[in-house]
């Protein structure tokens, strides 16, 4: 597939990355209201993903929002039992969730161990990839209007790692991951094809571990080498990156 509308934006420091990221997510889901009534919005881990959405707490134009108009969703969890710390779910509450004023129906925490399906990960995935379906209008997900990816210095993204088979797998909007170079080894996580049917796909990276992936990844390169080369959005795909990230561009 082509990339539609990439644009590299730079920023100097991870800490202002993690405040301009947060700044423009604000941004986007208040016109996302505005033109829709509701925004949907995929959350990501990781060291970034967890200091962009403490800047979102701490922004003073977090109340220009309608928190309980967000569906808040997750582009891939570790499959651990709820409230475990190493959990994407966990850090988003502990940083941002936790103090807004949120409607639960609208926030759909991904599939734990202690949950109806417990320890069947096959089950559990189809169970959110069902949730993600009622909200497609049509369509296997919701159009998100943001979908947040980090990235390992390793090119993947969500839980699509280098070589893993999972890159291959186009039967559901959600699969089990197993045998995940990166521990835990068992994980939920969404396709390419999903991913694919939101409207901006920001992939956010910090740290000049991460530069060489950067750069395959902007040039879109070889996917199975690099699976950060193989997501966009339908509308625009931002990599917003720290200047020590964008070395090798």
């Amino acid at each position: 597939m082509t990339r539609t509308d990439t644009l590299v934006v730079r920023h100097g420091s991870p800490e202002v990355l993690a405040a301009a990221t947060a700044g423009r997510l604000l941004a986007a889901i208040a016109d996302a209201q505005a033109a829709r009534g509701v925004a949907h919005v995929a959350l990501t881990g990781g060291t970034i993903g967890g200091k962009t959405l403490a800047a979102v707490a701490q922004s003073p134009a977090r109340d220009s929002v309608d928190w309980r108009r967000v569906h808040f969703w997750w582009s891939d969890e570790r499959f651990l039992p709820t409230g475990d710390p190493a959990r994407n779910a966990t850090q988003a509450q502990d940083a941002l969730l936790g103090v807004l004023d949120l409607d639960p129906g609208t926030v759909h925490y991904p599939p734990a161990t202690d949950g109806p399906d417990g320890d069947d990960l096959d089950a559990a995935a189809a169970r959110y990839a069902a949730e993600l379906l009622q909200f497609g209008e049509g369509a296997e997900t919701p159009a998100f209007d943001v979908l947040l990816l980090g990235m390992g210095p390793d090119g993947h993204v969500a839980s699509l790692f280098p070589q893993h088979p999972g890159l291959g797998r186009d039967d559901s909007s959600v699969i089990g991951v197993r045998e995940s170079p990166k521990p835990p080894p068992l994980r939920v996580s969404f396709t390419f094809g999903a991913i694919g049917r939101a409207r901006e796909v920001w992939l956010v990276a910090s740290g000049a571990e991460k530069a060489p992936a950067v750069a395959r990844g902007v040039a879109a390169g070889d996917v199975s080498l690099t699976p950060a080369a193989g997501v966009f959005g339908t509308a625009r795909t931002l990599w917003l990156v720290d200047e020590a990230a964008a070395a090798d561009l």
